[in-house]
């Protein structure tokens, strides 16, 4: 007679966790199942004439470099996992890729890292055998390496012909203390430039981060989902957990307002930044979702605000709000581009006082829920083609782990009052929590 107890011990070896899904404002039902190695697969069956989308997302971008001297990391194996693997090199992954159709990028954040492609269904076998094989054996040589943080020096040092650039280097710089949002998701140039000296210090990151329970598959289109993770368990199978989390530093708190200012070697009309510090993404809480409506309510295209500066008095060449959704607490931004020098200080007033005056007043609640709902249908209408559903669900399945967020955040938004908003602008928007930059052309 076989041991029960060793039979238990295997079947939970090849155990998958699965649930599926009919959400209440997410448009399409979901399947979400979990390997026994920590790997988890969001299925997301919808008509799309044979397309789909292949994302997968590994939960570590800038904000995971915590290691002094070591910023860039994240950003660099976005290029090292186009390098390829012995069995598919770099040149091989892209003749396939080439002569299947198939669509390839991928970018790095603050957050994560996204790795996408789009596709026929009938190659959906091969893209998972392509992309499983790059995740569980990725093979690069030292002088590989050494090539390619040359390539992203070079693309560093591109990026600083940009003003933006360098206003938001200069931003996340001033703003933060020790929280590692302190550099831009390309990294401190100092860390950049020593970069080709790192080689064991790449294969560790790749170690700890590209593990199976720090990535989340998302694959959406034209596809049922027993074939999914039929071929995910088959391709996948081999690639072991590991991952070590990183050991990030709490931000204190901000006690009084910061300034700075950036000189471009260029030319270009005066942008300002003004930043408070913000929050993490928390889809049940209140206040936090507040602060989505007054991005929109405050400084979106329907804005008192953005109606004078912009549209009467054509003092701004635009105006754009950033409240970023974040994992840990980021930063609430408002830049603008200003036309003329002389109102810059006019402009930095309407901006502050147009958030001054949430704190006074209690709005009309059908101009709360006009924003509320324009945020709402909005992010459905979006949801119009497998690679934008995958897209916009990214940064939230980063964040959190899972699709269950868009739902309560939407719920959460429902009950949002006046007095929410009101007391969100009472929170945020202090002026001690306030980082202002200034960038000028030559």
């Amino acid at each position: 007679m076989k041991n029960p107890i060793l039979i238990i011990f295997i079947a939970m070896l090849t155990m998958i966790i699965s649930r599926s899904v009919y959400p209440e404002v997410f448009p399409y039902k979901y399947y979400v199942d979990k390997l026994e190695n920590g790997l988890t697969v969001v299925t997301i069956p919808m008509e799309s004439e044979g397309l789909v989308a292949y994302y997968s997302i590994v939960r570590t971008g800038s904000r995971d470099e915590w290691e002094p001297g070591h910023s860039g990391f994240a950003h660099l194996f976005e290029h090292m996992m186009f390098r390829g693997t012995k069995r598919y090199p770099g040149n091989v992954y892209d003749k396939i890729l080439t002569q299947i159709g198939a669509d390839a990028n991928a970018y790095t954040t603050d957050d994560f890292t996204c790795y996408h492609l789009k596709f026929s269904n009938k190659y959906l076998k091969k893209v998972i055998d392509l992309e499983s094989d790059r995740f569980k054996n990725l093979s690069y040589t030292e002088n590989v390496f050494k090539t390619e943080t040359g390539a992203v020096y070079g693309e560093y040092l591109k990026g600083r012909m940009n003003p933006w650039f360098l206003l938001e280097e200069k931003l996340h710089s001033l703003a933060f203390e020790k929280h590692t949002y302190k550099h831009t998701t390309i990294g401190f140039e100092e860390d950049i430039k020593a970069m080709p000296g790192m080689y064991e210090f790449s294969l560790s990151f790749f170690n700890r981060y590209y593990r199976p329970e720090n990535v989340v598959i998302v694959i959406a289109g034209d596809v049922k989902r027993d074939m999914v993770i039929k071929l995910i368990k088959k391709y996948y199978r081999g690639w072991e957990s590991g991952y070590v989390p990183p050991k990030i530093e709490t931000e204190p708190e901000q006690r009084e307002e910061k300034y700075g200012e950036v000189k471009y070697k260029g030319k270009t009309l005066p942008i300002l930044a003004i930043a408070y510090k913000g929050d993490s993404f928390k889809s049940d809480d209140k206040r936090y979702v507040a602060s989505l409506v007054i991005e929109e309510l405050a400084f979106g295209e329907n804005s008192d605000l953005y109606k004078t500066l912009f549209l009467k008095e054509q003092k701004v060449e635009f105006i754009y709000p950033d409240f970023g959704i974040n994992r840990d607490p980021s930063l609430f931004t408002v830049y603008t581009m200003i036309k003329s020098e002389d109102d810059i200080e006019y402009v930095k007033s309407a901006i502050i006082s147009a958030v001054e005056k949430l704190k006074i007043n209690v709005l009309d609640k059908q101009k709360i829920e006009d924003v509320k709902n324009h945020i709402k249908y909005s992010f459905l209408q979006s949801l119009d083609s497998p690679d934008h559903v995958a897209g916009r669900l990214a940064r939230f399945i980063a964040i959190t782990g899972g699709v269950d967020c868009i739902d309560r955040m939407f719920n959460t938004l429902e009950k949002i009052e006046p007095e929410d908003i009101k007391e969100a602008a009472e929170y945020y928007f202090d002026s001690a929590k306030r980082t202002i930059v200034l960038l000028k052309g030559e």
